[in-house]
């Protein structure tokens, strides 16, 4: 946020403050101490008063428009009404009067929002075409999409896959991350990599199971390196095929 108003700084700020999806903010007292911080840093929105000292807020944006660089969503917020033409001009996302309410101000950063989600899509669609190539069998990383970033992961360290929900947990030996995807679609995914399929919610990286135990139930489990134990339900026993060169109990081949 650029401003050189106190109070308006603090009421933008206790704005930001409140809403879950601001990750950070940051301020600048006018247009060029924001040029410097947005030569270093990046930012998804920029609340930008029009009126700032030695370089106005319509040609800060036109000296990012020159920059090879990504620009943030332009909100105005400002007293002068009569530069909001030139300003959309600009393609601001939105152009807010002082005084202004914190209703206005949420609504402009709803919209801004929406177009930051929409132009990082279309840089994903863009880049679909070379993260394909890097998820192909000829490359061992795979991609996906975690907090609206992109993750390239090595199928090999993935122990194990759990649904959570909406979302399936992929579990590494130190780590683990969630994302919002269906369990079949992953299962789907992982399969060229030595992943089975144990339960409706879990799968398992062959290389990474030690050992299959018999349960009393009639039902078994595997337990992966580290000691950790997932339970293979019947309709999936048929899975473990892949792993039959493991013997257990009494040095008999596990059968259906």
């Amino acid at each position: 946020m650029v401003d050189d108003q106190p109070l308006a700084q603090t009421t933008l700020a206790s704005i930001l403050s409140a809403r879950s999806d601001v990750e950070h903010f940051d301020s600048a007292d006018d247009a060029i101490e924001a040029l410097e911080k947005l030569a270093t840093d990046s930012y998804d929105v920029l609340l930008l008063d029009i009126n700032s000292a030695g370089l106005s807020g319509t040609e800060l944006v036109d000296h990012l428009r020159e920059r090879n660089r990504p620009l943030p969503s332009i909100v105005f917020v400002t007293a002068q009404v009569e530069h909001a033409v030139a300003a959309f001009e600009r393609h601001t996302v939105d152009y807010v009067l002082k005084p202004f309410s914190n209703e206005s101000i949420n609504e402009a950063l709803d919209r801004a929002s929406r177009r930051a989600k929409g132009e990082r899509a279309a840089k994903l669609i863009e880049a679909l075409p070379q993260l394909q190539k890097l998820s192909s069998p000829g490359h061992p990383m795979i991609a996906i999409k975690a907090k609206g970033r992109i993750l390239f992961i090595n199928p090999g360290d993935v122990v194990a896959v759990q649904a959570e929900g909406n979302y399936v947990s992929l579990q590494r030996e130190s780590d683990s991350y969630l994302l919002r995807e269906s369990i079949s679609m992953v299962a789907e995914k992982l399969k060229p990599y030595g992943f089975i399929r144990i339960h409706r919610s879990a799968l398992v990286n062959t290389s990474f199971v030690v050992e299959i135990r018999p349960y009393s139930t009639g039902k078994c489990g595997v337990r992966v390196k580290g000691g950790k134990e997932y339970a293979v339900t019947r309709g999936y026993k048929k899975n473990l095929k892949p792993l039959t060169e493991f013997r257990i109990g009494n040095g008999a081949f596990l059968a259906e």
